[in-house]
């Protein structure tokens, strides 16, 4: 059974959707049945073009990307979710909607926070700079996630690892 994650940020326009690139990027690359998905709980209707650009330069189709909400997920016919992972402070501070898990149970969540990138000074090279760290930084614990043993892990230490991910 596919593993689903859902990766939140509040506008669903870059972090977010960067999550969800490199995600299911590594999972197609290294054979791993886990399908990466992103929303916002105000999408913005846009994705950043330096998202876009970021994930693009490295070799990630992004032909699909959409801002979407997170109540896409929250409704009948949505997948069941495994993991639900914030990305954004603000969207980890906010009440989420109730996500259907697997065998009708909730998905284990965690919040990994990285700072905004479109935030960055230095004009268009700064931003770049930016996506592409926040892009590779987020990448790097998407792979320590495909490392672990997901499909054989309970509740409580699948909860633990990505906490202690979150913190590397």
């Amino acid at each position: 059974m596919t593993t689903q994650v859902l990766i939140l940020c509040t506008h669903n326009s870059a972090r977010s959707v960067l999550g969800e690139g490199m995600l299911n990027h590594w999972a197609k690359k290294l054979g791993r049945d886990v399908k990466a998905h992103s929303a916002g709980s105000a999408p913005s209707g846009r994705i950043n073009p330096y998202a876009i650009e970021a994930l693009s330069n490295a070799g990630i189709d992004t032909a699909t990307c959409r801002s979407k909400s997170w109540d896409e997920f929250s409704r009948a016919g949505a997948p069941p979710l495994s993991i639900v992972i914030t990305v954004c402070d603000s969207a980890a501070a906010e009440t989420c909607p109730v996500f259907f898990g697997a065998a009708g149970g909730q998905p284990v969540k965690v919040h990994w926070g990285y700072p905004d990138p479109s935030n960055a000074e230095g004009g268009d090279e700064g931003k770049r700079r930016a996506f592409e760290l926040t892009r590779l930084a987020i990448g790097y614990r998407m792979l320590q996630l495909l490392a672990l043993p997901i499909e054989s892990m309970d509740r409580t230490a699948l909860q633990a690892a990505l906490l202690e991910i979150g913190r590397s």
